[in-house]
């Protein structure tokens, strides 16, 4: 079985590639950077060390690169079975016309064998919006024949992979922690019959991307924004502030509260998967620093994401959301000058005031009254 992997940074190295090459797929990892594709192409493997608690290295074998933008990655995802994405929801739309002509080239070539396309990506349905970019890019007559024969299934996907330093000799060594679940919604998939340990299939996946959104994504990034206001370097080190703890803890059982009573969720499973959360940030073999997680704080801002999305979910039900709006508050004292949209932000509240500028950032999703208590919490 082909798989072509859109991707080939260290979270599509050591986590997709990762499971689709343990699971016996040929996979042909496709990426910009030229050096990096010509050293996967040459040496056919890397390594992945794992750290936890029962940390190890293991070698991922059986892997091939080409280039993302020229012609071979086209033939390839016309004779392709599987195409999977890490590359950032703000790529999705750039590889989609590539995408696209491989499909072209596929139909055009009569191969009818079933080809399943999954953007892996952290964002809510980021394969819905792969498949919109891509059927910009395809004749009428070629969409109608992919719309029968291309499965487009999202997924939810949860691996911490911090940048590390390089290790001498090996370049593409990568380091990824122990737990990653990656859930892919069964219903979009066509003609599936495989089996990949690593790969959960669910018919009600929205519960699924709204629990990882609303406890890993809004704790880590609450966790990253009131370290940075300490002065804390990392994850960890913010994590084990008592105070902070306290905070994330509690923002993550307001949003937990939330799925809940959407999902049905069973309330000790919960609380125990928090705390799984919790352990995973203070995991003393990965270093996260606190400005990269913080970084692009206006998307994490954004109606739809893991900040302002839970708190929508407090007031439709009626429940507290103190904590949820100190970590708003939190990511309003963010400042990095190499980050644009950091450097957006504070330029919008210096011009307009807290209160307008998140109403700007979130859509106009919030009430004046909690827009009044995010202010109240910034006191900027």
């Amino acid at each position: 079985m082909r798989a072509i992997h859109f991707g080939a940074g260290n979270i599509g190295r050591g986590f997709i590639g990762k499971i689709l090459a343990d699971a016996g797929w040929s996979v042909t990892f496709a990426d910009v950077n030229e050096t990096l594709v010509g050293q996967i192409a040459r040496d056919g493997r890397y390594p992945v060390d794992i750290v936890g608690s029962g940390s190890r290295r293991e070698e991922v074998t059986g892997v091939t690169a080409v280039s993302s933008i020229g012609e071979e990655i086209v033939a390839r995802i016309a004779s392709a079975d599987l195409v999977t994405t890490a590359v950032g929801p703000a790529v999705l739309p750039k590889i989609a016309p590539t995408i696209a002509r491989g499909l072209e080239a596929r139909v055009a070539a009569g191969k009818h064998a079933p080809l399943n396309i999954i953007a892996c990506e952290n964002t809510i349905r980021g394969t819905t919006q792969l498949k919109d970019a891509i059927f910009g890019h395809l004749p009428a007559a070629v969409a109608a024949v992919v719309e029968i024969e291309v499965g487009f299934a999202d997924s939810a996907v949860d691996r911490i992979v911090p940048p590390a330093p390089p290790v001498e000799g090996e370049p593409l060594a990568v380091t990824v922690e122990e737990f990653s679940e990656w859930i892919v919604d069964r219903t979009q998939l066509k003609g599936w019959t495989h089996d990949i340990p690593g790969m959960e299939l669910t018919d009600d996946l929205m519960a699924f991307v709204e629990r990882k959104l609303f406890t890993l994504n809004t704790g880590h990034a609450i966790t990253a924004y009131l370290g940075f206001e300490k002065g804390l370097p990392t994850i960890r080190d913010a994590i084990e502030d008592e105070g902070i703890r306290a905070v994330v803890k509690a923002a993550m059982e307001e949003s937990g509260a939330v799925l809940i009573r959407r999902y049905g969720f069973d309330p000790a499973k919960h609380a125990a998967y928090i705390e799984k959360i919790l352990g995973r940030f203070a995991n003393p073999f990965i270093r996260d620093d606190v400005a990269r997680v913080g970084r692009e704080p206006l998307r994490k801002l954004g109606k739809g994401d893991r900040l302002i999305r839970p708190l929508l979910g407090t007031l439709e039900y009626g429940l507290p959301h103190e904590n949820l709006v100190k970590g708003i508050a939190a990511a309003l004292h963010y400042r990095n000058d190499g980050d644009p949209q950091a450097v957006e932000m504070q330029a919008a509240i210096t011009e307009v005031g807290v209160a307008a500028a998140v109403d700007r950032f979130s859509g106009n999703a919030l009430p004046a009254e909690v827009l009044a208590e995010i202010a109240a919490a910034a006191q900027i």
